[in-house]
């Protein structure tokens, strides 16, 4: 929103001011739980509050003993290359499925797309409870559950809406002629795909697939659901350590956690702005 001209109103200047202290007041809300996270992973007490030498701010009172106790801890590194061998298969899986029912729900001639549509983003809208719950009495009775590969696939099942959602709104402003004319010079689908459409649509794809990455490493209802003791990823770890063992390393471990999702919302950002300016959006 510009500044506000000269001539504004008593009432336009009130509310001018008013809007930003309720915008300012909603963002501490939600930003409030992350920024007490932080500071209290480098407590150097194995307490859950700060502590007087962190309150002075006391070289003494700060550690990274929970951070070493995260490296060095077999149950946190085990959680944590079960977590690194479980979202890169279930990010594959999503980009490759949601992609390809993204192009072929944008062609006009698809019957009833607009249904399939709504029930390919339906994990979305569904409670995950009632998600988890389903998988579970799915996946025991094909002898997925427990099992690397039905905690991949349920992954990808969560992952697929969010490609679904950013490939089709990239796929809003492209130029179908760019197709036409390749079959015109003789490219078959596939080249046509890979040569033509693919470098258009790859911040969509990118962007979805980080997406999917995220919900796969954060998610743990459904792991627990579908999921083993051989399966446990560092969600689970976390809710263990909150439910048996009250460890402090969670706190480093959910700043871990935050650092990468900054990072890869960060990413995802800029290829939102890529993607605008090939397709026109925004000047460049």
């Amino acid at each position: 929103m510009s500044a506000l001209p000269p001539y504004a109103t008593t009432g336009q200047r009130a509310w001018y001011y008013s809007f930003r202290v309720i915008c300012g007041l909603i963002f501490f809300f939600l930003i409030a739980p992350i920024v007490v996270i932080i500071p209290l992973s480098f407590n150097a007490q194995d307490f859950f509050t700060f502590t007087p030498e962190m309150l002075r701010l006391d070289p003494e009172g700060f550690s990274l003993k929970h951070y070493r106790d995260f490296f060095s801890n077999d149950s946190w590194q085990s959680a944590m290359w079960n977590s690194l061998k479980i979202a890169p298969m279930a990010t594959l899986l999503s980009v490759s499925f949601g992609t390809l029912a993204a192009i072929g729900l944008s062609q006009q001639h698809v019957p009833f797309r607009r249904a399939i549509m709504a029930i390919l983003i339906s994990p979305m809208i569904v409670p995950l409870i009632i998600s988890a719950a389903g998988m579970y009495f799915f996946y025991s009775r094909i002898g997925l559950q427990g099992t690397y590969l039905g905690v991949v696939l349920a992954h990808a099942a969560l992952g697929i809406p969010f490609v679904i959602i950013t490939v089709t709104a990239t796929l809003v402003g492209f130029d179908r002629s760019l197709t036409r004319a390749a079959a015109n010079m003789g490219a078959d689908p596939v080249t046509t795909f890979f040569r033509i459409q693919m470098p258009l649509i790859l911040p969509g794809v990118i962007s979805g697939g980080l997406f999917a990455f995220i919900t796969s490493f954060d998610e743990v209802v459904v792991v627990l659901f579908v999921g083993s003791a051989g399966q446990k990823t560092l969600p689970w770890q976390m809710f263990i350590g909150l439910r048996e063992q009250i460890s402090p390393t969670i706190l480093a471990v959910a700043t871990i956690l935050v650092a990468i999702s900054i990072l890869l919302l960060t990413t995802v950002e800029l290829l939102r702005r890529r993607s605008e300016r090939l397709r026109g959006i925004t000047p460049s």
